[in-house]
């Protein structure tokens, strides 16, 4: 694991201030000057003028680069700049190099598995970048996963085409919003078959159930399909949840949206199955642990 303020202390600073320590001798200012402008020691002024540290060669080619040097180091000189205001627009600079520039760029190649998150890698700093919900929503669905792995009830509530546990990014508009198991989880001569980790965008159904359940209403975050039957039905009702029927042979976004016009507040959804379709139910829930909660009480 690789942050990406260690790209900025190992790649950026020394290169930068490198380059400013040169900047200021120029203009005149002695060792000491520049230590004090700095905040660094003499020593260290004396390995950055004489070259004795490591540069990055794309920091230094920068032109972008070169001219925030050259102004901090003509208003440092000068007076008219204190290095407060000097270091205000030095963290702006790193900022945006951070953001889907050369520092981003650095740390996807030391932290390749970021790439997957395209361009919203480079909010990676922002507390509501969608790199950090949707490493939740995978956490969150381990975790769902782990109950039913640990239900021993729950391979016989696996239908024959298989259940599947859903989380959904807060502002999910598509099934690449959703995350779910790849395949299927299974029923496996009574053992709960789990094929693999939980991945976005792997589960087109489930998926497309929660999307419609949110698009007519719900807030619900998370799904988990189990088979259907009025036992099943029964016991959840008993236990205070509200269930509604959907037509499985109608367009799923309509169907689910006509049994929750009435009672959006529903968190269990079931069709009894059609030409070709075998009966299903939905339970829905805030997240996958809640949903996984559910179904092992039933």
């Amino acid at each position: 694991m690789k942050f990406i303020e260690e790209v900025v202390v190992e790649e950026f600073l020394p290169t930068f201030r490198s380059m400013l320590a040169e900047a200021l001798r120029e203009r005149g200012l002695t060792q000491s000057e520049v230590a004090n402008l700095l905040g660094i020691s003499q020593s260290a002024v004396s390995k950055y003028v004489h070259g004795e540290v490591e540069r990055d060669d794309r920091l230094l080619s920068d032109r972008r680069m070169d001219e925030l040097v050259e102004r901090l180091a003509e208003g440092l000189a000068s007076g008219e700049m204190s290095p407060v205001q000097a270091l205000v627009e030095a963290e702006v600079f790193v900022r945006r190099l951070e953001q889907g520039d050369t520092l981003a760029q650095r740390h996807e190649e030391k932290m390749p598995a970021l790439a997957e998150y395209g361009d919203d890698r480079f909010a990676i700093h922002d507390p509501e970048s969608t790199v950090r919900a949707a490493e939740e929503v995978l956490a969150s669905l381990r975790r769902g996963v782990r109950i039913l792995e640990n239900t021993d009830d729950f391979p016989d509530l696996v239908p024959a085409v298989g259940s599947n546990i859903a989380e959904c990014l807060p502002d999910a508009t598509d099934i690449e919003d959703v995350a779910a198991v790849p395949g299927r989880i299974l029923d496996l001569e009574g053992t709960t078959a789990v094929p693999a980790d939980p991945e976005f965008g792997v589960s087109e159904h489930v998926a497309s159930v929660l999307l419609a359940a949110r698009a007519g209403g719900s807030d619900a975050r998370a799904t988990l399909n189990v088979r259907y039957g009025p036992d099943i039905v029964e016991s959840l009702t008993d236990a205070s949840h509200t269930a509604v029927e959907f037509d499985a042979e109608a367009d799923l976004e309509p169907a689910v949206a006509d049994a929750l016009a009435d009672r959006s507040d529903a968190d269990v959804l079931y069709q009894t199955g059609g030409f070709g379709v075998e009966p299903i139910l939905y339970v829905l829930a805030a997240d996958a642990p809640t949903a996984a909660r559910i179904v092992r009480e039933v």
